[in-house]
């Protein structure tokens, strides 16, 4: 039994982290008002940071660095225990180079030991989906090294579509100009974003207003899912968990899924995409 280890960015309930053995969540932090925080990865602290967010309040975040990294993993080595370790989207922050470099060293000083590093190219809940696949792999019988190449070959695989309710957190993170964050709020203009194959957020399409916005979400479901009859659906939400039901009922009435999971945006991810982000995740042919 080896451990999986992630980070927080995962963005799955807190009950589930603690519920899954031999796992690890690293908890990612961020900055407020110049005080420093870790969340606690319920539902009541990610209502407060986005409110908080709503106030007029700037978060900024930080990554796993590699001494964190080498702080988990090492426990773990020194007991005889191997790891793989599942890490949020190199094409979106630098915690997986520093898992990557964490790993090397101890690779040398556990030379007995197997730690392998997948970048996941994923973020929010769609690192949680392929997360939750390789748990259960492993639960099926999957070897570390099966599972690692499970989920190297399904990366590209996970689809993640989303779309956010205020355009200025794109502004901030410079996805959008000022310009089209301007006038795209004037007009109530909604992008539809994707994760590309880099693992980096691209604005696919434009339409106008909020329910179209969900409309078109559901329609990528339809579209690009694979064997939905095994699949279970992912979405996660920045606060607005009506509109993420409403995106819910929408697939299940038009998809014929497994079932369809909802969760919050945590305050790393939503730090950039805003209150009112929605995002579903599945598995398709491609992204």
């Amino acid at each position: 039994m080896y451990w999986i280890i992630t980070e927080t960015t995962i963005d799955m309930p807190k009950a589930y982290v603690d519920s899954q053995p031999n796992f690890l969540a690293l908890n990612m932090g961020y900055t407020m008002d110049g005080v420093s925080y870790k969340p606690d990865g319920t539902d009541e602290n990610s209502r407060a940071i986005y409110q908080a967010m709503r106030e007029g309040k700037v978060i900024t975040t930080a990554q796993v660095n590699s001494e964190e990294w080498k702080e988990a993993f090492r426990p773990l080595l020194a007991q005889g225990d191997d790891v793989l370790a599942i890490a949020f989207s190199s094409g979106l922050s630098g915690t997986c180079q520093a898992a990557c470099v964490a790993a090397a060293e101890l690779r040398e000083e556990y030379p007995q030991r197997r730690l392998i590093v997948v970048d996941s190219l994923c973020a929010s809940a769609g690192e949680g989906l392929l997360v939750d696949y390789a748990l259960r792999n492993r639960e099926k019988g999957m070897t570390l090294e099966e599972n690692a190449a499970w989920v190297e070959a399904h990366v590209q695989k996970l689809c993640h579509w989303f779309t956010v309710d205020d355009l200025m957190f794109l502004l901030r993170g410079g996805r959008v100009s000022a310009v089209s964050a301007y006038l795209g709020t004037l007009i109530k203009i909604k992008p539809v974003l994707h994760v590309d194959k880099e693992g980096h957020l691209i604005p696919r399409a434009k339409v106008q207003g909020r329910r179209k916005s969900l409309r078109a979400l559901a329609d990528k479901v339809k579209e690009n899912i694979v064997k939905p009859e095994d699949q279970v659906v992912f979405i996660s939400h920045g606060d607005c968990e009506h509109e993420a039901q409403a995106l819910a009922d929408m697939i299940r009435a038009e998809v014929p899924v497994r079932d369809v999971r909802l969760s919050y945006i945590g305050p790393i991810i939503g730090a950039h995409s805003g209150p009112g982000t929605v995002a579903v995740f599945f598995l398709g042919d491609a992204r």
